[in-house]
């Protein structure tokens, strides 16, 4: 932002807003909706920690903001080291935005050390609500189509286009959510707690799932095929293949039916042969 955009802010309980003067209401509501505590998976009910909110004009000045790591097509990014969640206000959907990256900044707030970029957006995505992703014709595009990525290639996707974003972001909750269904006991609290003693996020995912990362990779890639492999083929024209199929079946059935009694009416019908032509008339002599 430039100086000849009359910056100004305000301050709402652990949230300080920075916004451009005709944004600054913007700013405040949003502020408002995030400052109090939340149920978060595997972290329990708290408030966020105290924050900075910056509401840029557009992609340009928030990736200036953010020292160029926002992609063009982001709608918010969270810098977690100093406690402040950049988002653009020319779009839409910020109640939505600012949700998420609140929850970037519970998470790095109450886990120390670093975790994959998988689980960081994974877990936002998730807490944040946004686990309807799974189902976005993207998603089931890339599953029925073959491409389920590994975890590594989920972190380059994450940064990709706008268009393999999207189908990512909801593969990254999902792995995230294949972590509780692991018999190892604890799920994400077992996960968050080893972190928070000390462990690495390896030695933490082997507590919580019982997996190595290549083994649980593999695991959450069985499932991902397994719980949405049908939908996707379904959202990817197979549906239509059901139809086709079991309209075809009921004709069939319907002809089979109808068959005995064609043949019923068929007996005994003898077709007449068409009456012969009329002889032409003369014309009549109308001459007095």
């Amino acid at each position: 932002m430039q100086a000849a955009d009359s910056l100004t802010h305000a301050t709402v309980g652990r949230v300080k807003v920075v916004a451009r003067e005709k944004d600054l209401a913007l700013g405040i509501r949003l502020a408002e909706s995030v400052d109090r505590p939340f149920a978060w998976p595997g972290l329990g009910r708290r408030a966020p920690p105290p924050f900075t909110l910056i509401l840029a004009s557009d992609s340009a000045t928030m990736s200036r903001i953010a020292s160029g790591r926002a992609p063009g097509w982001g709608a918010g990014i969270t810098l977690p080291s100093v406690r402040t969640i950049v988002l653009r206000s020319d779009l839409g959907g910020l109640d939505q935005t600012l949700r998420h990256e609140v929850a970037h900044l519970a998470l790095h707030d109450a886990v120390p050390g670093r975790v994959p970029l998988w689980f960081d957006e994974g877990y936002a995505s998730l807490a944040s609500g946004e686990f309807e992703r799974l189902i976005t014709l993207q998603l089931n595009l890339s599953v029925v189509g073959g491409r389920l990525p590994s975890l590594r290639e989920l972190d380059g996707d994450l940064r990709g286009s706008a268009r393999t974003a999207d189908a990512a972001y909801g593969l990254a909750a999902s792995a995230v959510a294949e972590i509780p269904r692991h018999p190892a006991p604890g799920g994400l609290e077992r996960l968050f707690s080893r972190m928070a003693a000390g462990d690495d996020f390896e030695q933490s995912l082997i507590a919580a799932t019982g997996l190595p990362s290549d083994r649980f990779e593999k695991s959450w890639q069985a499932g991902v095929r397994r719980r949405y492999g049908f939908i996707a083929w379904l959202l990817a024209g197979g549906i239509w293949a059901v139809v086709a199929a079991v309209l075809g079946v009921l004709v069939w059935l319907r002809r089979r039916s109808d068959r005995p009694r064609r043949l019923a009416l068929d007996q005994g019908w003898e077709i007449a042969p068409p009456d012969p032509p009329a002889p032409p008339v003369d014309p009549v002599d109308s001459t007095q």
